[in-house]
């Protein structure tokens, strides 16, 4: 696996001195879609993103990528889980202030219950054409558009429990012998966690859980907490993990191992939409064109996340997506049921 540093991500996402030939080159080297938007949001100036999706290493990345591509027209990067990201949208929507231009999360409900209640701006980025048909079109009416595309599954530490002993299955962590030694986020900070919850109540009933529950897990936030929990030692497998942060930190030499569950990993099929009362809704729409190009897939491919195009090349080291089993419930599944199991968590692990 490709050993990424510090000083290379800096590198590749250096931030360009702002002059005015660079801003005339950069408006020359766009193709003419994204530069009439890129003359609309410079008048702008900015655009906040709140960022529920990549992880803070990746979304301050995308964040400087951004800025050198477009001069002047400056990214502010709010990372926070996905459920912390629509709670403080939501605050800024009973506070009748708009602090938002694009709002990214995990759980896809998020973005079709803000459909639902006329919160989003209705645009289609052209560059969507040239993602994976797949993932293309998750909403007919172009209210929200696929911007990451999720997988996760389970890791160990390989110094703690060897590639052997090691599960292989979603319910194999269930077996007492793993009492003490899981680590898991939580659905109600982490929207992946939640989509995951869901699914695994699809395929095995909320019983699943009352069986974890019994194995005593370090429950944490978010998706991606259990990766700084297996590299300290403190437990020796992870449930619910992005492989993109867990490759990243593997790449660092870090003693973790990925395991593709037997039934399939999580596909989280992720959307960004524009809320209707954003502040600098071109450069919003000129994020969003962004999101979709084949530019961000470069960078988000560097810190081992999936590329939403054929025309970028998968990341280093993992396994290619026509070899893998994707788990994902519906759209409508994930509104009306994350909240539900939310609730069920609470109950169940009493936090």
């Amino acid at each position: 696996m490709e050993r990424l540093t510090k000083r290379r991500l800096l590198t590749l996402s250096a931030a360009t001195v702002i002059t005015t030939p660079a801003l005339r080159a950069a408006a020359q080297d766009l193709p003419p879609h994204e530069r009439q938007l890129y003359e609309a949001a410079r008048r702008e100036g900015e655009i906040t993103w709140y960022s529920g999706q990549y992880n803070a290493e990746t979304s301050e990345a995308v964040g400087r990528a951004f800025n050198e591509r477009y001069p002047g027209v400056r990214c502010n990067v709010v990372r926070s889980t996905s459920q912390v990201a629509f709670q403080r949208l939501s605050q800024d929507a009973r506070a009748r202030v708009g602090q938002c231009d694009v709002f990214s999360s995990t759980n896809s409900g998020h973005l079709t219950q803000l459909k639902r209640e006329n919160r989003l701006i209705q645009f289609k980025p052209e560059n969507v054409a040239g993602m994976l048909p797949a993932i293309q079109n998750v909403d007919p009416d172009n209210y929200f558009h696929t911007s990451f595309l999720g997988l996760f599954l389970m890791t160990h530490n390989t110094r703690l429990v060897s590639e052997a002993e090691a599960p292989v299955g979603w319910q194999d962590p269930l077996d007492p012998k793993w009492r003490n030694k899981l680590a898991v986020g939580h659905p109600g900070f982490s929207g992946a966690i939640g989509v995951w919850a869901v699914q695994m109540r699809k395929m095995y009933g909320w019983d699943y859980f009352r069986a974890l529950e019994r194995n005593r897990p370090q429950i944490g936030r978010s998706s991606q907490d259990p990766v700084t929990t297996l590299n300290a030692g403190e437990r020796s497998v992870g449930l619910c993990v992005p492989i993109g942060t867990t490759a990243l930190s593997m790449s660092r030499g870090n003693p973790l191992r990925l395991i593709y569950p037997r039934e399939g990993v999580l596909a989280a099929i992720s959307p960004s939409g524009i809320p209707s009362n954003a502040p600098h809704p071109n450069a919003a729409k000129l994020f969003m064109e962004y999101q979709a190009s084949a530019a961000m897939s470069a960078v988000v491919r560097l810190t081992f996340n999936e590329p939403l195009r054929g025309d970028v090349p998968p990341p280093e080291g993992g396994r290619p997506l026509s070899e893998t089993t994707l788990l994902a419930p519906s759209l409508e599944e994930q509104e009306r049921l994350v909240p539900e199991v939310r609730e069920l968590w609470r109950d169940t692990f009493g936090v």
